[in-house]
This record gives structure tokens, C-alpha cells and sequence, in this order.
């Protein structure tokens, strides 16, 4: 008995409407990034697994996909895993080619990644993620462009989002103020779920991470701080009064936020204290982006890291990025029912023919459409009109133009216009300017 076709959990096939609708999220953001001067790389779905251990977290290592290696010499070869993201990978490219480019160095990359996640709404274990990061310099120009680079995205696919944006930095100084330098990583890990397990969970971790009561009532107050963006930065210069780094992180955000008045933005921006991200490599800014109008997490994040290229020999270069999650785009943009109609075809026009002449009369006239950049399909036999008609209708191509002696002996076809029924003969000069309209 033939074995039921199927695929991992966590993985999904896309079908020609799924990939028009992913090429049209794959097209806006890359034309995005191109504004902005950034320029595309690819680096292999594979690195060494030295490559990846160690850049996420513990978490995150627990995560990763690796592959075992096969053939005579495998005992060997390197262990390899499937890359978790693309900014370590892209960390790595930077070092290996160092010589090759100049800095600061603008790449955006669209590319799937793999993480051995429970599949669940919005989270797959193979997904694209299409990121633009600048490295090789430390002006907050960079957070500046990327802010601005969600902002027009988000625009353009046409969903309202919010903005969470924090700093490293503050958090640091957090840590410091409540009397436990020693435990930011522990303390951000814990408060990064806090929207997801609640407030008696996240100190219930703290607590089992090593923080005294006292530490964790002290956390309290600041994570609860509320207010307007400007608010919550000046009661912090207070709250961090002691700490010269949660100091520089306050300074930091002024700066954003300062430049972003000057270009006018209007992205929802939330100053987001809780706001800490897994990901143990970020130095400064943290970003995080929430739709409005869907129930779904994040579907954008990233950040300033100061020395990702340190692990791999090139200490003390800047760079910030953020990532754009394509798939939960995808499912937003689904929910909402926001993708343009005009999505389900790419195919502009159907011959239908009544018998071999005509269809090799269609053939000449599709070459000269083609010609024009409109795309075209000749129904492959001269079968009953219906079926014709039928296959237009299952794609749905907008125009059929219908091919039979009187439209030969005239030098033109029937057009049909699919949504309205309305039929014309017309000459090849007159289709070309019908379909360019």
C-alpha cells in the first residue's frame, strides 16, 4: 500500500495563489529596503554549528535544527545546523568578506530560516524572514531609517501597527538600580513574557532566576511606568539617576525619538519598558511591531548590537537591524482581507480557438502581445468553447479573446470581457491598448 503523501509538521506547501500573495509581501518590502539604499546578499541555508551555538541564548540553542553528516569522511566533517535567523549568518558573511566591502555596510536579505518550535497560529518551523541591517557605524541614523522602513512597509501592505521600542541599555541600568547587575539577562528573559504569562508568572521566574523579594518589588514600579513616551523617559532619568549606562540608553531614545519628529513620522510608537527580547546579542535600541487589527505577536522585530562580529574575530563593529516575519504578514494580511484582488492572475488575456488554424493564428498574436509585456495563454487544443471559457473563469484571466474563421479573414479577434459579458472584434494595435490601460 502505497505511503500517504505528506510533509514535517510545521512546514506548509504554497500554491500559485499563496505565492502571488507572498511575492507581492516579498516585493513591497524589498522595494522598501531599496529606497533606503540597502543592497541584497544571500548566505546558505546550513552554517557550521560553532556558527550558531551560543548566539541565542539558551533558549534559542535548544532550538536549533542540526543535521547530521553522512558519507565516509562524515566522522570528520563539522557538525551543521539549519540557520535559526539570518543576522548571525550575516555576521559571519561580514567577517569572511570584510575585505570585500565598505563600510557602513547596508544588505537586506530575503531568506527562510528553521527553529525546532511547537507549531502553532502564526509560528512555523520553517519560515521567511526578510531582514535589513547597516553595519560598520554607531549613529542612531540607522534605528532612524529602520523606524522609517516599518513605517512606509506597513503602509503600503496597508496594516496599522504599533511600534515597541526600549533599550538595552535601560535595562542595564534596571538591573543596576534594583541591586542585580548580575542578573540582566535573567531579568530580561522573564519580563519579555510578560504580555504572554502575566505579571504573577514573570515574578515568580524572577524569583526562581536568582532575584530576592525586595529586587523583585523594586522591578515593579518601573515596569508599570505609564504615561506619554516623553513622560516615561523623563521620570527614568530620575528612576536611573545613578546608573551611567541606563543614563546613555535614556539619552539614546531622546535622539530617536527627536529625529523622528523632524522627518514627521506618524508610525503609533510605544516606549515599551517590558519590551526585552530573547535574543541576548542586542546592545541598544530593541524593536518590536504589533498589528492592530490581529491577534497574532510580533511580526516585526530587531536591534542595535555592538558586537556581533566580535565572536568571529572582528571586534568593535556596530550594526542594527530589524526583521521582517513574512509569514505572519501573510496570515495578517489574510485575516483582514487586505491583499489586492487583482493578485489571483497573473495572466492577462486566453486564446480560445475553434480548430489548428486559429490556434496557430493565436500563437502570432501572442508574440506580439508578449512583446509588450502583457501575458498571455493560448488554451493548448481547440476544444469546446465552454471548457475554454471554463479554465479563463478558474484562473481568473479577465479577457478571453476568441479566434475563429470570420476573426481570421478580418485580421482580428473577439474580445470578451470576462466580468461583464461584453464582446468586441478588435485589431492587434486596439488589444495591446486595451490591456495596457
Amino acid at each position: 500500500m502505497a505511503q500517504k503523501p505528506s510533509i514535517p509538521k510545521g512546514t506548509r506547501d504554497f500554491g500559485q495563489v499563496e505565492m502571488a500573495r507572498r511575492n507581492y509581501i516579498f516585493d513591497t518590502i524589498k522595494g522598501v529596503f531599496q529606497l533606503y539604499g540597502f543592497q541584497q546578499i544571500e548566505t546558505p541555508s546550513m552554517e557550521n554549528i560553532g556558527t550558531l551555538m551560543g548566539k541565542y541564548g539558551e533558549e534559542g540553542d535548544k532550538l536549533l535544527f542540526r543535521i547530521q553528516n553522512s558519507g565516509e569522511k562524515a566522522a570528520l566533517a563539522p557538525e551543521k545546523g539549519l540557520r535559526y535567523d539570518l543576522t548571525v549568518p550575516f555576521a559571519r558573511y561580514v567577517v569572511q568578506h570584510r575585505e570585500e566591502l565598505s563600510f557602513p555596510f547596508k544588505r537586506f536579505q530575503i531568506q527562510p530560516v528553521w527553529r525546532a518550535d511547537r507549531p502553532q497560529k502564526g509560528r512555523y518551523r520553517e519560515f521567511y524572514q526578510c531582514d535589513v541591517d547597516v553595519i560598520g557605524s554607531d549613529s542612531l541614523l540607522g534605528e532612524l531609517e529602520l523606524i522609517q522602513i516599518v513605517e512606509e512597509v506597513y503602509r503600503r501592505l496597508g496594516i496599522r501597527v504599533c511600534l515597541h521600542l526600549n533599550n538595552r541599555k535601560i535595562l542595564a541600568g534596571i538591573a543596576e538600580v534594583i541591586g542585580a547587575p548580575d542578573k540582566i539577562v535573567d531579568i530580561t528573559v522573564a519580563i519579555d513574557k510578560l504580555d504572554k504569562i502575566g505579571v504573577e508568572a514573570v515574578n515568580a521566574e524572577l524569583k526562581e532566576r536568582g532575584l530576592n523579594e525586595e529586587q523583585v518589588q523594586a522591578l515593579q514600579p518601573i515596569l508599570n511606568l505609564n504615561g506619554t513616551n516623553a513622560e516615561k523617559l523623563t521620570a527614568l532619568k530620575t528612576i536611573l539617576a545613578n546608573s551611567e549606562i541606563g543614563l546613555k540608553g535614556v539619552e539614546e531614545m531622546e535622539t530617536i525619538f527627536d529625529e523622528l519628529e523632524i522627518v514627521h513620522c506618524t508610525l503609533d510608537i510605544e516606549l515599551d519598558l517590558c519590551l526585552a527580547r530573547g535574543l541576548n546579542y542586542y546592545t541598544g535600541a530593541i524593536f518590536e511591531v504589533k498589528a492592530l487589527d490581529a491577534q497574532i505577536g510580533s511580526i516585526t522585530g530587531g536591534g542595535r548590537y555592538d558586537n556581533l562580529t566580535g565572536i568571529f574575530g572582528l571586534p568593535g563593529v556596530s550594526g542594527v537591524g530589524i526583521s521582517f516575519g513574512a509569514d505572519r504578514i501573510y496570515d495578517v494580511l489574510t485575516e483582514l482581507d487586505l491583499f489586492p484582488k487583482e493578485l489571483q492572475s497573473t495572466t492577462q488575456i486566453l486564446f480560445a480557438t475553434f480548430g489548428q488554424d486559429e490556434l496557430h493564428y493565436a500563437l502570432r498574436w501572442t508574440k506580439k502581445l508578449r512583446a509588450h509585456n502583457i501575458a498571455v495563454e493560448v488554451y493548448p487544443e481547440p476544444t469546446k468553447m465552454k471548457k475554454q471559457m471554463g479554465y479563463a473563469d478558474a484562473k481568473q484571466i479577465p479577457y478571453v479573446a476568441i479566434v475563429g474563421g470570420d476573426e481570421m479573414s478580418s485580421n482580428t479577434v473577439m474580445l470578451k470581457n470576462m466580468a461583464s459579458g461584453e464582446q468586441k472584434q478588435v485589431t492587434i494595435e486596439e488589444l495591446v491598448k486595451t490591456l495596457n490601460c
